[in-house]
C-alpha cells in the first residue's frame, strides 16, 4: 500500500465528515487507507463514521491518552504502507494532494517527512507548517519580535522560518503535526510520536529525532489543505494552556537541557512560565471559546 492516513479526533464530528469526504472525493492514482481514532468522543462521531464511511478503519480509544498515544494506536497498524500521514480531523484535502505528496517522495529516498503548504480559513499560511526547531535563540528571536524586525533574516527568523519564502520547496527543520508524510523508512528507525507530549510539541519531536537520524524533513508547497484551526484572539481552555507550554519544557529537556549551561536552562524556564503567566492573564479576558 501507498500510503495509510491517520487521523486523531475528538468532538469534531462536522469537521471530520468534511476532512473524510475530500479524502475521498480527491484522492485517485494511488492505493491508500484511512484510519480514524477516536479519542472517546461524545458527540457521535464513531456512529458517523460506521455510517457515512464503512471503509474506514476506526479505533475507539477510551482512555484518551493525547495526541501521540492516539496516533501511535493506528501507526503501529499501518505495518504494509509505504508512508503514513497525520493528519488533523479539522483540515480539508484538494485534489491530488496526497498524489502528489507520494510522488514527490517516491522521488525524493532522502525525505523522512515530508509537509505541504498549509493554509488557514482566511487564506494566510499557517506558519507552523514550516518552522526551525525551538532553539533558546530561535526562541528569544521570536519572542522579541525581531523576525518581523528584520523582514527575511535568516539569523532572526529562524522560528517560523520567515526566510523562506511560502511558495518556496525547502528543507526545513519542522513540519505540523496536521500534515505530516512520514516514511516508513523513517518511522522503523527512529521509532513512534513520543508519547510524552499529550498535545503540542510531539510533531516538532519527531521531525528532530528524523533529521537527527540523517533523513530531510522537507516543505513542499506546490500542493497545500485547508486547516480550520482555532484562532489564537479566542478564549482557550486552561487545561490546553498548561498543556502548551509544558511541551516547550518537555522539548527543551529531551534535545536541549544537556548541551546549554545552568543559565540558559534557568533563562529558558523563566520566559516559558512568564509566557504560560501570561497566556493565562490575557485568556481570562477572552469572551470566544475556541473551535474545537
Amino acid at each position: 500500500m501507498d500510503l495509510s492516513i491517520v487521523i486523531v479526533s475528538y468532538n469534531t464530528i462536522d469537521l471530520l465528515r468534511d476532512c473524510l469526504k475530500s479524502i475521498y472525493d480527491n484522492t485517485d492514482g494511488i492505493d491508500f487507507e484511512v484510519w480514524v481514532v477516536d479519542n472517546n468522543s461524545s458527540d457521535g462521531s464513531p456512529s458517523m463514521v460506521k455510517e457515512e464511511f464503512p471503509m474506514v478503519r476506526l479505533i475507539i480509544n477510551e482512555s484518551n491518552g493525547g495526541f501521540s498515544q492516539a496516533n501511535n494506536l493506528a501507526i503501529r497498524q499501518c505495518v504494509n504502507s509505504r508512508y503514513v500521514l497525520i493528519l488533523n480531523p479539522d483540515t480539508v484535502v484538494p485534489k491530488d494532494t496526497l498524489k502528489q505528496c507520494v510522488n514527490h517522495m517516491d522521488k525524493n529516498k532522502k525525505i523522512g517527512a515530508l509537509g505541504c503548504k498549509v493554509v488557514k480559513a482566511d487564506g494566510n499560511l499557517d506558519k507552523a507548517c514550516k518552522r526551525g526547531f525551538p532553539t533558546p535563540w530561535n526562541s528569544l528571536t521570536y519572542l522579541f519580535k525581531l523576525d518581523k524586525i528584520f523582514k527575511g533574516s535568516k539569523a532572526f527568523g529562524g522560528y517560523n522560518a520567515t526566510f523562506i519564502d511560502e511558495n518556496t520547496e525547502s528543507e526545513i527543520d519542522s513540519l505540523v503535526g496536521a500534515f505530516m508524510m512520514v516514511s516508513k523508512e523513517a518511522i522503523d528507525k527512529v521509532g513512534l510520536l513520543d508519547e510524552s507530549f499529550f498535545m503540542y510539541g510531539e510533531d516538532i519531536d519527531w521531525c528532530y529525532r528524523i533529521k537527527e537520524a540523517g533523513f530531510i524533513n522537507y516543505y513542499y508547497p506546490k500542493v497545500y489543505i485547508t486547516h480550520y484551526k482555532g484562532e489564537s484572539s479566542k478564549k482557550q481552555s486552561t487545561k490546553m494552556i498548561g498543556v502548551f507550554h509544558q511541551s516547550m519544557i518537555i522539548f527543551y529537556n529531551k534535545h536541549y537541557r544537556e548541551k546549554y549551561n545552568m543559565l540558559v536552562t534557568l533563562l529558558t524556564y523563566l520566559g516559558v512560565y512568564c509566557k504560560w503567566g501570561l497566556s493565562l492573564f490575557i485568556n481570562n479576558f477572552r469572551k470566544e471559546k475556541r473551535v474545537k
